[in-house]
C-alpha cells in the first residue's frame, strides 16, 4: 500500500551512551584508565627503570609491566564492545563484574611474588573464566559447560598449590623470586614432582591436548567473553612457566618433554580443527594448537619467544572472535569450494620453500637466534613455520588466481615475520632482570626426531593422508566433541537463553 510502512522486525541498536547502567559504563572507563596507567608504567620501565615492590609480596618487573598494557587493552576492547552487545541481557551487570574482576586478577597475578598469593590468584583467575562461561542464567548447557571448566580450574589450581607447595619444602623461599634464587640447587623427587605439577597446570590452563575439552566446552560464554579467554586466559600457561623457568630448565630431558608435548598438540589442534564445522569450534582447536607452539617455544628455552606468541596470538585470536559473526557469512560452502581450488603441486611448494628461507633468513639477521648449534635453530624453523602457515591461510580466504596466490603469500608472509622477530627483540629486552628468559639447549638427536615427525604429521594432513582412514577420522571427530551436558540437542534452546 502506498505510504505504509513495513513492519519492523528488528528494533534499532541500543544507544550505549544513554542505555546503559551505571556499573557497564565506569567499568569501561575504569579498564581504559587502567590501560593509561599501564603504558605509563611501561614507560617508566624501558625509560627509567621502574620496579617498584613490596618486599615478599608483589614485584614489578619487565613482564608485569608488559602483561598489564596487554591485559589492559584486551579487556578494554572486551568491555566497550560489550556495551552493546551485552544491552538489554537480564546478566549484564553481573558479565561486567565478572570481566573487570577477572582482568584485575590477572594483572594482580604477573606481580604477585608471594608463593600464597600467586595460588590464590590462579584459583580466582579461573573460578571467573567458569562463571563468564556460564553467566547466562536459566540455560542449562551454560551451567553445565562452567561446571566442566570450573573443575578443569580446579585441577589445575591443585597441581599449582602441589608444584608450590613442593618447591617450598625444597627451598625454603616462600616467594617466586626466592624460589628462583634457589633454583640451581634444585633436584630429585621432590623436584620431579613439582616441576612436572607444573607443566601440568600450565598445560590445562593452555587447553593443550588432551586437556582441551573445558575449551571445547566452553562455547555457552559470550563471544566477549570468549574473546578474552582465547586472548588472554589460555596464555597464562606460558607466563606461568617463565615466572619458574629456573625449574623447569634443571633438566634437558624435561624441557625435550615440553617440547614433544607441545608438538603434540600443535598438531593435533590441527587435525581436530579439520573435522569441526563451526566457527567457534574452529577457533577453539586453532588455539589448543597454538597454545602448543608457545610451550614448543618455552620448552626450546625461548621463553621470551613464548611470551611473543602469546601476544601477538592474542590480537590475531581476540580479532577473530569478535568478527566470528562476519566469519560465518564469508565462509560459506560456495566460497570454500572456490578458494579450496588452485594453488597447489610442485609450483606451491617452490614458493614456500623459497619464501620460508627468505624468512627464516630475515629472522636470524633481526633476532640474532639460529647463528649457533643449539635449540635457536629450532625456534627459527617453528616460528617460520607457524608464520608462513598463517600467512598462508590468510591467502587462502581471499578469492585470488593461482597466479597472483603465489605472489602474494610472500607479500603477507615476509612482513609478518618481520613484524615477529621486531616484538620478539622489544619483548626480549623488557626481559633483561627476568630470570632464565633464555635458555637455550644443546640440540640432540631426540630434538631432530621430534622435528623430523613434526615435519612429517604436517606435510601428511595438508596432504590430506588422515582424510583416508575414517577410522582416524571417527577419533578425530570423538576427540574434538565438548562435554555431552554443553550440547543444544533443541533449535528452540537458542531462543531461551543461548543467544548470547
Amino acid at each position: 500500500m502506498s505510504g505504509s510502512t513495513p513492519k519492523q522486525t528488528v528494533g534499532a541498536l541500543p544507544d550505549t551512551t544513554t542505555d546503559s547502567p551505571f556499573v557497564p559504563v565506569a567499568l569501561t572507563w575504569l579498564t581504559w584508565s587502567l590501560f593509561a596507567a599501564s603504558l605509563a608504567a611501561l614507560f617508566g620501565r624501558v625509560r627509567l627503570g621502574f620496579a617498584p615492590e613490596v618486599p615478599g609480596v608483589v614485584a614489578v618487573d619487565g613482564l608485569t609491566v608488559l602483561m598489564w598494557v596487554v591485559v589492559a587493552f584486551f579487556s578494554g576492547i572486551v568491555h566497550s564492545y560489550s556495551r552493546r552487545y551485552m544491552a538489554g541481557s537480564a546478566n549484564e551487570t553481573e558479565f561486567f563484574l565478572a570481566v573487570f574482576g577477572f582482568s584485575i586478577a590477572v594483572m594482580a597475578l604477573v606481580a604477585a611474588d608471594h608463593v600464597a598469593l600467586f595460588g590464590a590468584l590462579w584459583l580466582a583467575m579461573g573460578l571467573l573464566m567458569a562463571k563468564l562461561i556460564g553467566v547466562v542464567s536459566g540455560w542449562e548447557q551454560a551451567r553445565a559447560a562452567a561446571a566442566v571448566a570450573r573443575r578443569s580450574f580446579l585441577a589445575s589450581s591443585a597441581l599449582l598449590g602441589v608444584a608450590l607447595a613442593a618447591l617450598w619444602w625444597a627451598t625454603g623461599a616462600t616467594t617466586v623470586s626466592g624460589i628462583a634464587a634457589s633454583a640451581d640447587a634444585l633436584g630429585g623427587p621432590v623436584w620431579l614432582l613439582a616441576a612436572v605439577a607444573l607443566v601440568l597446570a600450565a598445560m590445562i590452563q593452555s587447553a593443550l591436548v588432551p586437556f582441551h575439552g573445558w575449551l571445547l566446552s566452553s562455547m555457552t560464554a559470550p563471544t566477549p567473553a570468549s574473546a578474552l579467554m582465547h586472548a588472554g586466559f589460555v596464555n597464562a600457561g606460558g607466563v606461568l612457566l617463565l615466572r619458574f623457568a629456573p625449574v623447569v630448565t634443571v633438566d634437558e630431558r624435561l624441557m625435550l618433554a615440553i617440547v614433544a608435548v607441545g608438538a603434540a598438540s600443535a598438531l593435533l589442534g590441527k587435525l581436530l580443527k579439520s573435522v569441526r564445522a563451526d566457527v567457534k569450534s574452529k577457533l577453539a582447536c586453532s588455539t589448543s594448537g597454538q597454545m602448543g607452539f608457545m610451550i614448543m617455544q618455552a620448552g626450546l628455552g625461548f621463553f621470551g619467544a613464548a611470551i611473543t606468541h602469546l601476544v601477538l596470538h592474542g590480537f590475531y585470536k581476540a580479532y577473530q572472535f569478535l568478527g566470528s559473526g562476519q566469519l560465518v557469512e564469508r565462509t560459506s560452502p560456495e566460497k570454500k569450494a572456490r578458494r579450496a581450488t588452485g594453488g597447489s603441486g610442485v609450483a606451491d611448494v617452490a614458493v614456500m620453500l623459497l619464501t620460508g628461507l627468505a624468512g627464516g633468513a630475515a629472522f636470524v639477521l633481526l633476532t640474532g637466534k639460529g647463528t649457533s648449534v643449539d635449540s635457536g635453530l629450532l625456534l627459527v624453523l617453528f616460528v617460520v613455520f607457524t608464520t608462513l602457515h598463517a600467512a598462508r591461510s590468510a591467502v587462502r580466504h581471499v578469492s585470488l588466481p593461482a597466479s597472483v596466490r603465489y605472489g602474494a603469500i610472500p607479500l603477507v608472509f615476509l612482513p609478518a615475520i618481520t613484524v615477529y622477530a621486531l616484538v620478539y627483540k622489544g619483548v626480549s629486552g623488557l626481559l633483561t632482570g627476568v630470570p632464565v628468559a633464555s635458555a637455550p639447549t644443546e640440540l640432540t638427536a631426540l630434538h631432530g626426531l621430534v622435528a623430523v615427525a613434526f615435519l612429517a604429521a604436517y606435510v601428511a594432513i595438508e596432504a590430506g593422508v588422515h582424510e583416508r582412514s575414517r577410522r582416524l577420522y571417527v577419533a578425530l571427530l570423538n576427540a574434538g566433541q565438548p562435554s555431552p551436558g554443553t550440547v543444544l540437542t533443541n533449535a528452540n534452546e537458542y531462543d531461551n537463553g543461548g543467544a548470547q
